[in-house]
């Protein structure tokens, strides 16, 4: 009970005490005096320069209350404030606040739960004042100390325990509200405020049950819920905290998140770790997003030695907020993230290869075979995250990354690459071009260039298509389907799924457009190296089923998008070759390849026979077709795929009728207008379309005999052109010599008018140039050489010259140009630009 003074005193005490004391009744259950209150508000009111008078008395009575465990006067003194405070808005209610917040203060470092959840009532109702100009004096430093701290409540009665947790996070809530809005009074931001907050928050929101169930964004919970369960609330304050983060501050309170989920080991399971960042990037700004995505990125690089769980919790949850903030601004992050993200996943493939040789060495299988496993985990978790990121972003900026990835992957004979790869073996070499070509697979799906050469452009198919990614059957089937991403412009891929005999083509409705003009330029300086990647492709010996059905994709789709007449033959060509491959079989095939080939080999055939729809050759097709089917079903897709299917002992003794035959094919394109020369002329790959850079591929599989027999027939256009004029216009000839032109009128008339020659000889010269720019190769090469030859045996029997001995011991020449040695016909030495004869 207060203290009771004497009238005389009382009369002599100043009137505000006065006031005061009348509000507090005898029994501290009768509540405040609303009478005595109303005259001390009014008196407040008129003579606001009391107040912070009043406001000293108060506080002076409640701190005596509360050292003497007066709760009922305690109770009255807190609302008697909080009455005043809420009537009274003008300038000098600044000195009364300070009163007011020491009276919380107090009532906070009591250790009564009703005292603590008083005052942070208290506090919560002030924070919702808005004051008419901000005090920057005034710092929060205590409250916020004292706030999370209750956040961390351990009453041993779960129902009190959980009222001071809900006050510590109101009143967390209260001190956001009342700092944030003022810019100049940023105290709240500083890191050791937030390294309190944050945590607070995040420790009342794990109790929060099924956080990861939300497909889009977290819905915003109800009233009652925000009441009484602190999981709820706690995050709802975390969302308004992080929506009120400015470009300055909102790393400040990111990084408290990392350390919560370190701190806790969080990462490994990782669904409350998710859970806190779908949160993070639908409050934030969307201008903001990639500050947290740079975080993320800086948090994993820190993490880089951990284990693979804890990788791959985190590179998850980067998976998480690039798909949300994909959808908005993503800043200049974009070759960041890539470049972080590959990093880790060389990393990873390094661990996996140390690993595995450290099992080999130890035998340790179980623990080897579970690091491996982890592993893997971290690898398609970055895949994933590449792939889902690449699938966002606009063309343009799609182009660049599928450059930026494909300069990664390691090509042997080349530097180009700029990952490094100097602690991987062969085994990890691999396991990293599989990653680094599945990574661009998925940032390639989907993606729709107006030009084939804006999708494939020298510097990405040049190592697409190197010899060094055609070393394994899943590498093989890897680049196959990148190039189906980028040449399927009509999404037709789905309805050629599948290698088979199609009866209609006409039915599956394929959607193609006419060859662009660029496009053809596209076939014409690149045409020669997709056939040769197809045909040493299909002559691989551990091919499956998918690589067939692969590569005959490929040769579907170029028909589609590229294919004019020339492209159409030259395509035929090559099957014609792949089906004389399997038939002679120089590469020691299984039956079951060359089967294989011949079942590609057919359902092509019957593809592009009614895609270009000349009745006799579909004819023919489809007579050989129906003709395997009776006697050799082992040479249909349909059958040789099979589990169990039959194969031949060998394919010398089947009749012709079961094969596609050039003369048939010629004579039937022949009479529909078709340019059927080359057809006679077989096709055979060029070794230059391999080797654009002149090197050698460093560490070869094994090498095709194509590339032998290639190797003898190399390209000597250029060389034998060149030796041609040189030797027919500087050898002297006994004809020249000997015979003497009579000189006549009419010869002087015509040495006189030389126009007509000189149109002949421009005529002549626009042929042989069209010539060696429209030809087939192989028919310019052995033209030449066949001249060459000719030449060669002329000149022996008219001069008597001196030929340098050749160093091969097989007594023909070599001619080295640039980067590979050809075996040639006996030669002059000569030197040319690039060019050494010997």
């Amino acid at each position: 009970m207060p203290t009771r003074v004497c009238c005389c005193c009382s009369a002599l005490r100043p009137r505000y005490k006065r006031l005061v004391d009348n509000i507090f009744p005898e029994d501290p259950k009768d509540g405040l005096v609303k009478a005595d209150m109303e005259k001390l508000t009014f008196y407040a009111v008129s003579a606001p320069e009391k107040l912070d008078r009043i406001g000293s008395y108060l506080a002076e009575r409640l701190s005596r209350d509360v050292v003497r465990h007066r709760s009922g006067y305690v109770l009255i003194a807190m609302e008697a404030l909080d009455q005043l405070l809420m009537a009274c808005h003008s300038q000098s209610i600044k000195p009364f606040v300070e009163s007011f917040l020491h009276m919380v203060a107090k009532l906070l470092e009591s250790g009564e739960p009703k005292l603590q959840v008083l005052g942070t009532n208290s506090f919560v109702k002030f924070a919702n004042i808005e004051e008419d100009t901000p005090s920057y004096h005034r710092r929060y430093d205590f409250f916020v100390s004292r706030f999370s701290a209750m956040c961390h409540s351990c009453h041993s009665d779960p129902e009190i325990r959980t009222e001071i947790r809900i006050a510590g996070i109101r009143g967390i809530q209260g001190v956001v509200r009342k700092t944030v809005n003022d810019e100049l009074r940023a105290t709240i931001w500083e890191p050791q405020h937030m390294d309190k907050i944050v945590p607070s928050l995040l420790f009342n929101m794990q109790k929060i049950e099924e956080v990861d169930s939300r497909i889009g964004p977290p819905s915003s919970p109800s009233a009652a819920d925000k009441e009484e369960n602190p999981a709820v609330l706690a995050e709802n304050c975390f969302r308004e905290l992080l929506g009120r983060a400015t470009f300055g501050n909102m790393n400040n309170a990111v990084r408290p998140v990392f350390a919560h989920l370190d701190h806790h080991k969080l990462w490994d399971p990782n669904e409350f770790a998710v859970h806190c960042f779908k949160i993070i990037m639908y409050s934030i700004q969307a201008q903001y997003s990639h500050h947290v995505i740079q975080e993320i990125l800086g948090h994993l690089d820190s993490h880089k030695k951990d284990s693979p769980r804890v990788r791959a919790g985190i590179i998850q949850v980067l998976l998480e907020a690039v798909a949300i903030a994909a959808k908005g601004s993503i800043g200049p992050t974009v070759l960041e993230v890539f470049n972080t993200l590959l990093k880790h996943l060389r990393l990873s493939v390094e661990f996996e290869a140390n690993d595995l040789q450290e099992g080999s060495v130890n035998s340790a299988n179980l623990n080897t075979s579970s690091k491996d496993n982890d592993e893997k985990i971290v690898q398609n978790a970055i895949i994933q995250t590449i792939g889902f990121f690449g699938s966002n972003l606009p063309d343009y900026q799609r182009s660049e990354i599928m450059m930026f990835i494909m300069g990664k992957v390691p090509v042997f004979g080349t530097s180009t690459h700029t990952l490094d790869i100097s602690q991987l073996r062969e085994l990890g070499t691999r396991r990293i071009q599989i990653m680094l070509l599945r990574s661009l697979l998925m940032v390639t799906s989907g993606y729709k260039a107006k030009t084939i050469v804006t999708a494939l452009p020298g510097s990405f198919l040049d190592p697409l298509l190197s010899p060094s990614l055609m070393e394994d059957y899943e590498l093989r089937q890897l680049v196959l389907e990148v190039m189906h991403n980028l040449m399927d412009r009509h999404d037709n891929r789905a309805k050629l799924r599948g290698i088979r005999i199609i009866p209609d083509v006409a039915d599956l409705k394929i959607k193609r457009e006419k060859i662009c003009r660029q496009d053809t330029s596209f076939m014409k300086k690149n045409g020669q190296q997709l056939y040769r990647h197809i045909y040493l492709g299909c002559k691989e010996d551990d091919n499956v089923q998918k690589n067939y059905e692969l590569l005959y994709t490929s040769l579907a789709l170029i028909t589609i998008e590229l294919a004019n007449e020339e492209v159409v033959i030259d395509l035929i060509r090559l099957a014609i070759a792949l089906q004389d491959s399997a038939i002679i079989n120089e590469d020691n095939l299984s039956m079951f390849h060359r089967c294989g080939i011949m079942a590609l080999v057919a359902a092509y055939l019957n593809f592009v026979s009614q895609m270009i729809a000349v009745p006799a050759f579909c004819q023919h097709v489809s007579k050989v077709i129906e003709i395997r089917t009776l006697e050799a079903p082992y040479f249909l897709p349909e059958h040789i795929f099979r589990d169990k299917c039959m194969l031949p002992k060998s394919l010398e003794k089947h009749e012709k009728n079961l094969y596609f035959l050039t003369n048939k094919i010629a004579e039937s394109l022949g009479g529909s207008g078709y340019s059927v020369e080359r057809l006679s002329v077989p096709y055979v790959p060029q070794v230059t379309a391999l080797f654009p850079s002149g090197k050698k591929p460093h560490k070869p599989r094994h090498k095709h005999k194509d590339e032998d027999r290639l190797s003898r027939r190399k390209s000597i256009v250029d060389t034998v052109s060149i030796q041609v004029d040189i030797l027919s216009n500087s050898i002297p000839s006994d004809d020249v010599v000997s015979n003497t032109e009579e000189i006549t009128f009419e010869a002087l008339k015509k040495a006189i008018d030389t126009s007509g020659m000189e149109e002949q000889e421009k005529e002549k010269r626009r042929l042989v140039i069209e010539k060696f720019q429209k030809a087939p190769f192989e028919e310019i090469a052995a033209q030449c050489e066949s001249k060459a030859n000719l030449l060669h045996d002329r000149l022996a029997q008219i001069l008597e010259l001196t030929i340098r001995p050749p160093p091969s011991p097989s007594g023909t020449l070599t001619i080295t140009s640039g980067h590979a040695q050809y075996q040639s016909v006996p030669v002059y030495e000569m030197k040319f630009p690039d060019l050494c004869v010997y």
